[in-house]
This record gives C-alpha cells, structure tokens and sequence, in this order.
C-alpha cells in the first residue's frame, strides 16, 4: 500500500548534509555582518554626539541607515529561518504586502498626527503650552457660596 498523502504535498527532508552546513554557515556570516555594521554606525553616531559640532541631518542620514539593515536583516532572518523564502511567489506576497500596507499605515498617522498638531499650535486658538498662561483657580468662600 502506497503512503496515503499526495506525493505533491508530502516531500521528506534530509537529515543534513554538505547543502544543508553552507546555508547555516551562510546565513551566520551575513547576519553577523549585517550586526557589526548597525554596531559600527551607532557607536560612530554616540561618538559624533560628544562633539560640539556634529551634523545633525548626518546623524539622522546614519540611523536611517541602521533602519533600514535592521529591516534588511529582519527580512532576511523570516526568508531562512521561518522558511518563507522556499514558498511560492503568491503565498510571500500574502504575507508581505499587508505588512507593508500596515507599515505605511501607521507612518501616515504619524505623519499627519504632527501634521495637524503643528498647524493647530500655530493656526488654531490653542498656544503651546510654554505661552499659556497658568491660571490658579480662586479660593471657594466657606459655606460653598461665592
């Protein structure tokens, strides 16, 4: 008797071997590459914060940088450790375009969200709370009548 699954959805692994060592070997060099690269950049950007003089727009060019590593490595760590990689074309885009969307998501509120916290301090009637005026309330008569 035949083994009941469908041959095209049931395939056996190797225990390991020659293939199986490279991609673990792979993948740990290119990782730990990735890593020393984000470290290299933040103590470079902790150094820079000990000069009077920095750039501000340098530091801030260098941890987009280390963002987008992060997110680099992050992809990669999902494609070889939890397998997504080996899966078909439409099963990854399932999976990735929603998470994109949802990233676009959230950027966009925040975005806005200052957007319309800007415009509000500066068009609206509401002042930053450094120019408003702190008023203390007046002392209650006793017997609660004023």
């Amino acid at each position: 008797m035949e083994h009941p699954a469908h041959p095209e959805v049931t395939f056996h692994h190797a225990p390991g071997g020659d293939e199986t060592v490279k991609r673990i070997i792979k993948t740990t060099v290119i990782l730990s590459v990735i890593t020393l690269i984000e470290l290299a950049l933040g103590f470079w950007i902790y150094f820079m914060h000990k000069s009077p003089d920095y750039s501000h727009g340098f530091v801030l060019f260098l941890k987009g940088v280390i963002v987008i590593l992060s997110l680099a490595k992050a992809f990669y760590i999902v494609g070889v450790f939890m397998h997504l990689g080996d899966e078909i074309r439409n099963l990854i885009m399932t999976i990735v375009v929603p998470l994109l969307l949802f990233v676009w998501f959230i950027a966009a509120f925040l975005w806005d969200g200052d957007s319309w916290k800007n415009l509000r301090n500066t068009h609206g009637k509401t002042k930053p709370a450094t120019e408003q005026q702190q008023v203390e309330p007046a002392a209650k008569k006793p017997g609660g009548v004023e």
